[in-house]
């Protein structure tokens, strides 16, 4: 034994020490002592309501009054001359992503891929806007009708535009 003491004391350089593990487990209570004992601080749940006011009505389109937005009896002759240049594959589609609903985009650019490729090759002339009526039924809607000369062809366009998140938006399109 006495070998052994000695051998413990005197640790050559660069040895180690053995040393007790400290005791991290949390000391064990009775169930009185937990029930009656300080409540240690947690963090109160948050108050949802579920059933309330939607999303839609703080992150979705917001409906615009009609004296808030552009003038629309001239929004609407350029609009329709837009329409009919991406229709017969003069423009590109994307230009009108930003007036139009997602329904009415996806049918413009599909016809306007279409007729992308029928196009003859060579220049044509941008359509003409030959007269443009408007209506407001409602604040904030428009219903507009316009007469368009196109590559030879009279056409003409019936629109409904709602004014949404501080813009014009077509929301119902026909091309006659």
């Amino acid at each position: 034994m006495t070998h052994q003491a000695t051998h413990t004391n005197h640790l050559p350089p660069g040895g180690f020490t053995v040393r007790r593990i400290p005791q991290t487990a949390p000391r064990i209570i009775s169930a009185d002592e937990a029930w009656h004992g300080e409540q240690p601080y947690a963090q109160d749940a948050l108050a949802l309501d579920f059933f309330g006011a939607r999303d839609d009505e703080d992150f979705g389109r917001q409906p615009t009054r009609s004296r808030l937005l552009p003038e629309p009896e001239p929004f609407v002759a350029r609009l329709s001359q837009a329409i009919m240049e991406v229709v017969s594959g003069q423009r590109p589609a994307p230009q009108l992503i930003r007036h139009t609903a997602p329904t009415i985009y996806s049918v413009i650019a599909r016809q306007a891929m279409v007729a992308g490729r029928r196009r003859a090759p060579g220049p044509r002339r941008s359509a003409v806007v030959r007269r443009v009526r408007v209506c407001e039924p409602a604040d904030g809607i428009v219903e507009a009708c316009a007469v368009v000369v196109a590559h030879g062809r009279v056409r003409a366009l019936a629109l409904r535009l709602e004014g949404l998140d501080g813009r014009w938006l077509v929301t119902a399109l026909t091309i006659g």
